[in-house]
């Protein structure tokens, strides 16, 4: 039986309603098509996380109540505390998600930004808002470990 959730398991494509890009020989790499395709898949990820936002919003007007036992009231702030901060990284990523949509109408998409290789369809499928190739991405991150540690 699912639940209201099942579909953020689907992934990004399930959640458009696409199958995966199949690529032609010889097709130019970020061409209409493409860009359409993760066009579709933007707008349904952005979507479904607005209706998120809107059903947080509703589900916290509905529970709020003045619970007379300390313990009960704190439960329920610490579950609108949670559910605030989920909504919160929702807003930050719909941000992204319009700017990498913006790149898409500027012909500014699928390229990496520190090497300007391409970043890859499959690659893209998987996390659409991504802005360099895994290997400057892979960079990306030792050296950010290691400014940590």
């Amino acid at each position: 039986m699912p639940t209201e959730n099942s579909h953020k398991s689907l992934g990004l494509l399930a959640l458009a309603g696409l199958t995966p890009y199949q690529e032609k020989d010889g097709e130019e790499y970020m061409n209409e098509g493409q860009l359409e395709h993760f066009r579709a898949i933007l707008k349904a990820w952005r979507d479904q996380l607005r209706e998120e936002v809107d059903r947080t919003v509703h589900h916290m007007q509905d529970e709020a109540a003045n619970f007379p036992d300390p313990v009960d009231r704190a439960a329920q702030e610490e579950e609108f505390s949670l559910e605030l901060r989920t909504r919160d990284r929702e807003r930050k990523l719909i941000k992204k998600i319009e700017k990498t949509l913006k790149r898409i109408e500027e012909d500014d998409f699928g390229f990496c930004d520190a090497c300007g290789i391409e970043i890859g369809v499959r690659r893209l499928e998987a996390r659409p808002t991504a802005d360099l190739c895994i290997d400057c991405k892979t960079m990306a991150e030792i050296k950010e470990k290691q400014m940590q540690g």
